[in-house]
C-alpha cells in the first residue's frame, strides 16, 4: 500500500531528527571541521547516499542545528513571557524547569555546547555566524524585561536587569556545560539555590 503524502512527511522529519541528533553527537565530540559526513551518516545508521537526500554538506546539517536551538531558545523565552502569572513566578518556572531539563536531556546539554563553540569560533559557516548575531541576544533581552518588571513588583532583587539577565543565562549554561562534560552527577541540582540569586525571599516561601 502506497503511503500518504503526510505519512511520507512524517518520515522524511523523523529521519531529518535522526540526522540532527547524529550530527550534534559528532560535532560535540569531534568539531565541525574534523567531524565527516560519513561519520554523521554511520553514527544516523544510514546510507550516506540517503543523507545527501536530506542535507548537501554538513555545514547545512549545522547551520539547521544552530537554527533550530536558536529558535527553541527564543520561543521558550516568549512562552514565559507571555505566561498569566507576576514576573517573579516567571523567574521561578523558567529556572524550575531549565534545571529539570539540564538533568534529563542530554541533546539540551550537547545542544549547549555546540551554541557556546559556535559562539566563540570563526571556523563556522558565515549563515551560523550571522544567525547567532541575529538571534542569541533575544532570550537575554526578554529575561532581562521579567527581571525589570519584577523589581517593580518587589519580587526580583535590586541591581541592573540586564546583568541579572546574564547571570541568569550564564549560570544556567554553566551548569548545562558541567553536566554534559562530566561523569559526576552525584550533587542534585536544586534550582532554589539558582533563584535566590534573583527572587526576594525565596528561602522563606521555600519553607512555607
Amino acid at each position: 500500500m502506497a503511503r500518504s503524502k503526510e505519512q511520507n512527511e512524517r518520515m522524511r522529519e523523523t529521519r531529518k531528527e535522526k540526522i540532527r541528533n547524529a550530527a550534534l553527537l559528532q560535532f560535540v565530540k569531534q568539531g565541525l571541521f574534523a567531524t565527516r559526513i560519513q561519520d554523521i551518516a554511520a553514527e544516523a545508521g544510514i546510507a550516506q547516499g540517503l543523507l545527501y537526500h536530506y542535507y548537501a554538506s554538513k555545514d547545512e546539517i549545522f547551520v539547521d542545528l544552530i537554527n533550530d536551538a536558536l529558535d527553541k531558545t527564543i520561543e521558550a523565552s516568549y512562552s514565559v513571557r507571555d505566561m498569566e502569572t507576576g514576573p517573579g513566578e516567571k523567574i521561578r518556572f523558567a529556572l524550575e524547569k531549565l534545571v529539570e531539563t539540564i538533568e534529563h536531556s542530554q541533546t539540551f546539554l550537547d545542544t549547549c555546547r555546540l551554541i557556546t563553540q559556535a559562539t566563540n569560533s570563526t571556523a563556522i559557516p558565515l549563515e551560523a555566524q550571522n544567525l547567532i548575531l541575529e538571534k542569541r541576544n533575544i532570550p537575554y533581552q526578554v529575561i532581562e524585561k521579567i527581571m525589570e518588571a519584577g523589581q517593580k513588583e518587589g519580587t526580583v532583587v535590586a541591581g541592573d536587569p540586564k546583568m541579572l539577565s546574564i547571570f541568569f543565562w550564564t549560570s544556567i549554561n554553566g551548569l548545562a556545560i558541567y553536566y554534559s562534560t562530566n561523569d559526576n552527577r552525584g550533587v542534585k541540582l536544586d534550582y532554589w539555590v539558582i533563584a535566590s540569586m534573583f527572587l526576594i525571599e525565596t528561602e522563606r516561601e521555600r519553607e512555607e
